[in-house]
């Protein structure tokens, strides 16, 4: 049963053949920059690299394939205090499983779950939802939806589908907007889920000290990471989504190259960690949603508008297990620092997209955590 305020309608997939055509007819007449011969990877994503790609994405990419494979799945569109968030609903055929929500990070989307769904809804009910601003829970409601207050929308979808219990797993923004909705409802949460997880040093005197190898080389890597990204959703997101509304060569340049720096292996190209079709579906969901600048918004609400009134969040009471795979920069003393972890796992493989590159991994760590009693 639904609230009266709540208005919750069967959403499917069907984007018109005319922005197809569109999207075809705009890859054909792109006009390449030059480039500095010899420089590879290192000055951004490489005209070959990408002219090659865009013609597999106008040509060989079969976007009613993967349309079709997401209608697989029941959707819907929820309008929760004035946000329309759009969801996947997948009941598991056990009546008593546990109601588990996924939440993506970005330049991720919903449908980098579509690998996991099937062997984890054997033992969940699955609410997979795009983020507010992101895929189709759009328009932003308006200023201020920061994590915390998607975490207050989420925490209702939850109700709203008959879900008082229930788990969370999350990866990215999806481990940001996760622990806030543990935070405002932790007797509802019986566990979260993170990969991916990112933590950050609080300032306190000696929080450096007694840290492994491999966490100095994790926090070096932080440091270095090429953050021109991040500067750009944070500070200006309007102003840098012009180019990528309207060239889709600009917005499949703009995320790919988070595939090649984020997968596993490092020296790879993106489609040597995760399919082809899967990179092209997540930037075809951002292009026909026309997400660019929505979707940088949570990143905006949680650094600029923030400003120098942000606190760290108070310590999270709900039992959080913690999965870190070899492409991971997360420094166990500060997750413990922010999270009730009661497991930790570190992978000798996989990258940022776990759910694209190792599904089976992500689905039997998951598993494993919401075995334990109390979680079931």
């Amino acid at each position: 049963m639904t609230s009266t305020e709540t208005q919750i309608r069967p959403f499917t997939l069907e984007i018109p053949q005319a922005r197809l055509d569109d999207l075809h007819a705009r890859l054909a007449n792109t006009r390449w920059p030059d480039e500095l011969p010899g420089v590879g990877w290192s000055r951004g994503v490489p005209v070959g690299y990408l002219k090659e790609l865009a013609e597999y994405w106008r040509t060989g990419f079969d976007w009613r394939a993967q349309e079709a494979a997401i209608n697989r799945y029941p959707q819907h569109v929820a309008t929760i205090d004035g946000q329309n968030v759009h969801f996947l609903h997948v009941r598991s055929p056990a009546p008593d499983a546990t109601p588990l929500l996924l939440l993506h990070g970005w330049p991720g989307c919903f449908a980098d779950f579509l690998d996991v769904i099937d062997p984890l809804s054997q033992t969940f009910h699955l609410v997979v939802p795009s983020l507010p601003g992101f895929g189709f829970s759009t328009p932003l409601a308006g200023p201020g939806m920061n994590a915390a207050r998607m975490g207050a929308v989420l925490a209702q979808l939850m109700t709203e589908v008959g879900y008082e219990r229930f788990g969370i797993q999350g990866y990215d923004a999806g481990g940001w907007v996760g622990p806030a909705v543990a935070r405002q409802v932790p007797d509802r949460v019986i566990g979260m889920h993170l990969n991916s997880l990112l933590t950050f040093p609080s300032g306190a005197e000696g929080e450096f000290d007694g840290l492994s190898e491999v966490e100095q080389r994790r926090w070096e890597r932080m440091l270095n990471f090429n953050d021109g990204y991040l500067q750009c959703n944070s500070k200006r997101p309007q102003t840098v989504a012009y180019g990528l509304n309207d060239s889709p060569v600009g917005q499949l340049a703009w995320i790919v190259e988070k595939f090649k720096e984020l997968t596993d292996p490092e020296d790879g190209l993106p489609e040597d960690s995760v399919p082809r079709d899967r990179i092209l579906t997540d930037v075809s969901i951002y292009w026909f949603s026309g997400t660019a600048a929505s979707a940088a918004q949570i990143y905006y609400e949680e650094i600029s508008a923030a400003g120098d009134s942000w606190e760290p969040p108070s310590r999270g009471t709900v039992p959080t297990a913690v999965l870190v795979s070899a492409r991971d920069v997360t420094i166990r003393a500060w997750a413990e620092r922010d999270h009730d972890v009661v497991r930790w796992t570190e992978l000798d493989r996989g990258g940022h997209f776990l759910a694209m590159e190792q599904p089976e991994l992500l689905v039997a760590d998951v598993r494993e955590f919401f075995r334990a009693p109390g979680r079931a």
